[in-house]
């Protein structure tokens, strides 16, 4: 284990299971927001440093378990197995740091070999979530639930939201930002929050007012 003090020092550190997304804050006001395909195929452990290919096939991997490392680090235990990474606060400080420009040469070396992400996968067909309406959505929609079949575009909640406003533009200032919370799967989300196949997203108004058009 190294001696070395760190130069950055996390103020919190939350874990978004549902959007596969790790969102760190530091000391000096910087925040970050790490997918965990970024932090896996970034991992800092030899047999990933040392493979003469780039990792692939890790679209939907998640991370399972953080585990403090003394003062200066943490382990994180992804769902895939691998759980022998340790990443220092300036580690992860410099991963958020040069993310744009890490995650475009990784997305180049996959380009090289060929592999186009989510081959490895099963593949996606049509996706379709389940929307509940409370209080004057109700009325104004007529309805207090649907299925709807979402398309590829909407992938959070923020452009769920965009999209249900652009299906509807005379129902679009129903949708207006701040006049409702959205929960995904009974747990309050993120605009960030990531929207999947079988989700049930519930839209609660946050006054019993009805936002009228401008």
């Amino acid at each position: 284990m190294s001696d070395k003090q760190p130069t950055r020092i996390p103020t919190a550190i939350n874990l978004h299971s549902k959007s596969r997304l790790l969102a760190i804050e530091f000391s000096d006001g910087a925040s970050f927001r790490l997918p965990c395909e970024y932090l896996r195929v970034f991992a800092k452990a030899k047999e990933v440093r040392t493979l003469d290919h780039p990792v692939t096939g890790k679209e939907s991997v998640n991370i399972t378990n953080i585990e403090p490392q003394g003062q200066y680090a943490v382990r994180l235990t992804f769902d895939d197995g691998h759980d022998s990474s340790i990443y220092s606060w300036d580690t992860l400080y410099e991963l958020g740091v040069h993310q744009e420009e890490n995650w475009r040469a990784y997305q180049e070396s996959l380009e090289k070999i060929g592999y186009t992400p989510g081959q490895e996968g099963t593949g996606e067909g049509p996706r379709r979530i389940r929307l509940l309406y409370f209080t004057y959505l109700v009325k104004q929609l007529q309805k207090e639930s649907e299925e709807v079949e979402i398309p590829t575009s909407v992938t959070d909640v923020t452009s769920l939201i965009e999209w249900l406003r652009r299906r509807n533009p005379d129902q679009a200032h129903l949708y207006r930002e701040g006049s409702f919370q959205v929960t995904v799967n009974k747990q309050f989300s993120e605009p960030f929050t990531r929207i999947e196949g079988g989700d049930e997203v519930a839209l609660i108004p946050t006054s019993p007012n009805a936002p009228t058009k401008k």
